[in-house]
């Protein structure tokens, strides 16, 4: 039986809970695709970089509970770029140094790191396409990382950027937490937030995710419930 799944990451992959509502996390969605007998433990945390989660211990104590056979989904890129803030802001060696370090953790207990580069960010600059390159040099810094140790890349930058741009600025809307005042009582005066998702987008995200573990194969494939069913169900991605 494959092994527990780790989430180190940011607030797009977050375990949300009432208080928030609906926002939710790519790691919430993932459920739908994971195996029942598979335990998926998030760490991932609100606004979170590399080096902030590395800092306040989050890394470490995933190294105190991971073990042989587990996985270890290392997904950031959303805050390291914040050069405002001396605390989460990571320049591109940095990062790959970082990123190193999750892997190490991970194969430091036998167990197996997967690099997934950030969500695109719905920002569409005339209404009608994405802006280019919202993450700067970080989605290509994880994949050169992903190349040198020989890390598997599910690189949901770029699936996520074609989807959305697929799908168009109105249609995608939905997906994001755009609320409309007064739609939820916790945010009464509604909110245009084209980051963070609501439990559709972070289903919708997550079967990207899903349909990278199919392509990496072998024990990545074999986390998933129906992998022939996901993988043909191209009408819904």
């Amino acid at each position: 039986m494959a092994g527990r799944i780790f989430w180190a990451g940011d607030s797009t992959v977050k375990q949300n809970n009432y208080t928030t509502y609906p926002q939710s996390g790519i790691g919430q969605g993932m459920r739908l695709f994971i195996k029942n007998e598979i335990e998926i433990r998030n760490h991932a945390e609100n606004g979170r970089s590399t080096k902030s989660f590395i800092n306040e211990q989050r890394l470490a104590a995933i190294y105190n509970e991971i073990t042989e056979g587990d996985f270890l989904f290392i997904q950031f890129g959303h805050n390291d770029a914040k050069i405002e803030d001396p605390n989460r802001y990571t320049s591109i060696p940095e990062y790959k140094e970082n990123l190193g370090k999750f892997v190490n953790v991970a194969r430091n207990k036998k167990a197996y790191p997967v690099f997934i580069t950030p969500l695109y960010r719905r920002w569409f600059s005339d209404g009608i396409h994405l802006d280019e390159n919202v993450h700067g040099e970080y989605p290509d810094a994880m994949k050169e990382t992903g190349k040198l140790l020989d890390v598997p890349v599910i690189d949901l930058c770029s699936m996520s950027k074609e989807w959305l741009q697929k799908l168009g600025n109105e249609n995608s809307k939905k997906y994001f937490m755009n609320l409309a005042p007064g739609e939820y009582d916790r945010y009464p005066e509604g909110l245009d937030d084209n980051t963070h998702l609501k439990y559709e987008g972070a289903v919708m995200f997550a079967k990207l995710v899903a349909k990278g573990l199919y392509e990496l194969g072998d024990i990545y494939r074999d986390l998933l419930i129906d992998p022939e069913y996901l993988i043909h169900d191209e009408k819904n991605m």
